[in-house]
């Protein structure tokens, strides 16, 4: 259908209103359309010209429809830019300006066009000198004007805010994209800095360690697990020498603390017991004589120390304790004692052992030196003795390189209390004859006298005492 002619602007707002409201166009789309119309109009109207407006519903390839909005107004000197208007619209050089936009309207087929209804316009038939409108109409007209300049101004704004919600919008994700991409570097980072640290304080704490030594007669072995792998500096250390009467000295000390101070404690401790040894000091001194070199030094230090004597030849045992777990043995027939000894540790109130227990290793005896942090796991010292005794039984066939990593490992099935872990294993070599001693004669040998009682386990793995 031909295209309506208006002479008036109120003629045009209305029918521009109709077509809005006649195909349901969201209200920002329908305000910018009517202010955008009027613009281009009121400079044809103020030229003393009509114009053309037609609306076509049409769908296209793809099934979206379109509303096709198109406004013949000539070219005059006064008309604004297209790109200036609240809706910009396509521009052709005989001044008609066309206006597509979308519908949110079931889909009648691709190709299908309905021409939009317009309301009749008032004043389309008059004369350009027609009757001019009351002083009323004229006074309505310029509030809609004014309305519509503020209206203008409004959807101005906010278009610029939402140009800049936008350019925030991506200024943040961009942001937040850096940020996100700093932090996993600095978290690798720090990764990277906590394992090389922890390298670099094994390598010296290793470097701290006694190197393995070798005597006839009598095999050893050691394994040690700090609390956390990346932090490996306890107070958990060791040291065994051979002395010059051919004897093995093995010294367990546990620094109270953890990290690199308790390491500098348990060096001390361990520096002065090995000085003291090879001077020839008593072993029932050599507690209390520690507790009196380095107390002046470093009045804070507490540490548990165990001392043991082994004799190759003859399988001679002698033991000091400071306050430390007890050794355990486990005999050649599978039968297992704990070795107890009373004393006090170092920084601790009359420091010393108060005696030393005496006892003999004979071919194919296992005697095992630990930490608490062996059998206190579960927060449970005498369970976690028990077993121990259990462990250490099931594996004193092994080879005595494997002992202390496999009764660690068994310990260790649940870790309630994570501490710095200690286990040493000793064992005197098998008869001569060949074959293993405890897979012999299980007829039990006369116990040596000794300064200290032993103290057996019972089935379940527990020390009997005498309740007298």
């Amino acid at each position: 259908m031909s295209p309506h002619t208006f002479h008036t602007l109120p003629g045009l707002r209305r029918a521009v209103r109709g077509i809005c409201e006649a195909h349901r166009l969201p209200s920002h789309n329908g305000a910018r359309l009517l202010l955008s119309v009027s613009r281009i109009a009121t400079a044809a109207f103020d030229a003393g010209g009509p114009v053309r407006l037609e609306a076509v519903e049409h769908t296209v390839p793809g099934g979206q429809t379109l509303l096709a909005v198109t406004l013949h107004a000539g070219r005059t000197p006064a008309s604004p830019s297209t790109a200036d208007l609240p809706l910009p619209g396509q521009a052709a050089p005989d001044g008609t300006v066309a206006w597509r936009l979308p519908l949110d309207v079931p889909d009648e087929g691709e190709g299908v066009t309905r021409v939009a209804a317009l309301p009749a316009p008032r004043g389309a038939a008059s004369a350009p000198g027609g009757t001019r409108e009351a002083a009323g109409a004229e006074a309505y007209e310029a509030e809609i004007a004014a309305l519509e300049s503020d209206l203008g101004v409004a959807l101005s704004r906010v278009d610029t805010l939402s140009t800049e919600l936008h350019r925030l919008k991506d200024e943040i994700a961009e942001t937040n994209s850096g940020v996100l991409a700093l932090y996993v570097q600095l978290e690798e980072r720090d990764e990277q800095l906590r394992r090389a640290h922890g390298q670099i304080l094994r390598e010296l704490e290793d470097a701290l360690r006694p190197p393995p030594i070798t005597v006839s007669g009598v095999d050893l072995a050691v394994h040690y697990a700090p609390a956390d792998p990346d932090a490996p500096t306890g107070g958990d250390f060791y040291d065994w020498l051979l002395l010059p009467d051919g004897s093995v000295h093995i010294t367990v000390v546990d620094a109270l603390g953890h990290g690199v101070r308790s390491t500098r404690s348990a060096l001390n401790v361990t520096h002065a017991v090995r000085t003291l040894a090879l001077e020839g000091h008593p072993l029932e001194s050599i507690v209390a004589r520690t507790h009196d070199i380095l107390a002046p030094f470093d009045p804070d230090l507490m540490a548990t120390v165990l001392l043991a004597r082994i004799h190759p030849e003859t399988g001679a045992l002698r033991l000091a304790n400071g306050s430390h777990p007890p050794a355990l043995v486990v005999r050649a027939d599978g039968t297992a004692d704990y070795l107890e000894v009373r004393g006090r540790g170092i920084g601790f109130p009359l420091p010393g052992s108060e005696s030393v227990l005496q006892d003999t290793l004979h071919a194919g005896d296992l005697l095992v030196l630990y930490t608490d942090g062996l059998t206190e796991s579960r927060r449970d010292p005498v369970e976690g003795e028990a077993r121990l005794v259990k462990s250490a039984q099931a594996h004193a066939g092994r080879p005595v390189q494997e002992i202390p990593g496999a009764v660690a490992e068994d310990m260790h099935t649940v870790i309630l209390h994570p501490d710095d872990t200690l286990a040493l294993a000793v064992r005197r070599a098998e008869n001569p004859q060949g074959g293993h001693p405890w897979r012999g004669s299980l007829e039990r040998r006369t116990p040596q006298p000794t300064e200290h009682a032993l103290f057996p386990i019972d089935c379940l793995g527990r020390r009997v005492t005498d309740s007298r």
